[in-house]
């Protein structure tokens, strides 16, 4: 296990999404002491639990509380379904503190809009937020247009791709044509046998 390069980020933005939701910080200060691993194989982060309900990065050799494995394949997957999240990694350790955490990453979310509003103001922080979501909406709609788009190119107008239905279509006509020609020969053999 390597050390993460990412020592202090990690906390801080843990402890920033904690600093904005006193419910989660309450969640927490029960396992105060307590220390979660994250492993995600290229890097190893250990946090500990404050009596405040926030987190600080942990003595490396102490042993965790909790080891959360997961690799790093998942994390798109993890992001996109924040709600099953845990059904993609390995829990070892405490059930209870590994629940808590579980729920802390359905329920902690980033508010970027407060926290522009610090530096633009309350409005612009709204009208960028917006804009922001706008723009992620349309790449996410480009996206799938352009690939039913393309799908659809090589499925109708330049066949270079076969709709599984069309496959199957034309094995069962292979089917029946192969049936209809022994038939024919079979009827052909008796003709041959009436005509002798």
């Amino acid at each position: 296990m390597t050390p993460s390069p990412f020592p202090a980020i990690i906390p801080a933005t843990i402890n920033h999404l904690l600093a904005q939701e006193s419910w989660a910080r309450n969640q927490l200060m029960p396992h105060a002491g307590k220390i979660a691993c994250i492993d995600a194989g290229l890097f190893v982060v250990s946090l500990l639990v404050t009596p405040d309900g926030m987190v600080q990065t942990a003595d490396p050799a102490a042993l965790p509380t909790v080891t959360i494995r997961v690799k790093l394949s998942d994390v798109p997957l993890i992001m996109q379904n924040r709600e099953r999240a845990f059904s993609y990694v390995k829990v070892d350790g405490d059930a209870d503190f590994a629940n808590t955490i579980s729920q802390l990453s359905q329920g902690l979310r980033w508010e970027a809009e407060d926290d522009l509003s610090k530096w633009v103001g309350d409005i612009a922080a709204t009208r960028i937020v917006a804009g922001a979501k706008a723009t992620f909406d349309t790449i996410k709609t480009t996206n799938q247009k352009l690939a039913e788009n393309a799908a659809e190119y090589f499925l109708e107008e330049n066949p270079m791709l076969v709709r599984p239905q069309t496959v199957t279509e034309f094995a069962d006509d292979v089917t029946r044509l192969r049936d209809d020609v022994e038939r024919l020969a079979k009827r052909i053999e008796k003709l041959k046998g009436l005509a002798q």
